[in-house]
């Protein structure tokens, strides 16, 4: 992993709306084109209609035309001191939206990472397939 795509996403945590939580999450996503796309997660008192930073990401990515092919990497990071994983509803919207052998790094405020590929975080996915 090239350390801009994590220090991109450290440096978008300053964006999170974590008001209710105070769990401060980024993700970053690199594009084919060598573009970054951030993400952050932002709550709402009512919890449910929040948004998580990875499915933030994705959207805005998705948003600006990319599509799932264009997606070579991506990053999460928190300020906590643990590594953290994405929550059930970003694997499953990642497992639609990102290719499988994506990796995606996790890591935490000290710089410790742990890489897998997508298809690891959810092997056992709902796909259109299931449809």
């Amino acid at each position: 992993m090239d350390k801009t795509l994590m220090q991109s996403a450290k440096d978008n945590l300053k964006n999170t709306y974590a008001v209710y939580s105070h769990f401060k999450v980024s993700a970053a996503i690199r594009l084919k084109d060598g573009t970054i796309i951030n993400g952050v997660n932002v709550e709402n008192a009512a919890y449910g209609l929040s948004n998580c930073a990875e499915r933030s990401a994705l959207f805005a990515a998705y948003s600006r035309g990319y599509k799932k092919e264009d997606i070579v990497e991506m990053a999460l990071t928190t300020e906590q001191n643990k590594i953290i994983t994405p929550c059930g509803a970003c694997r499953q919207v990642m497992s639609e939206l990102v290719p499988a052998d994506t990796p995606i790094v996790m890591g935490d405020k000290d710089g410790n990472t742990k890489t897998v590929k997508n298809l690891e975080l959810l092997p056992f996915a709902f796909t259109k397939k299931d449809l």
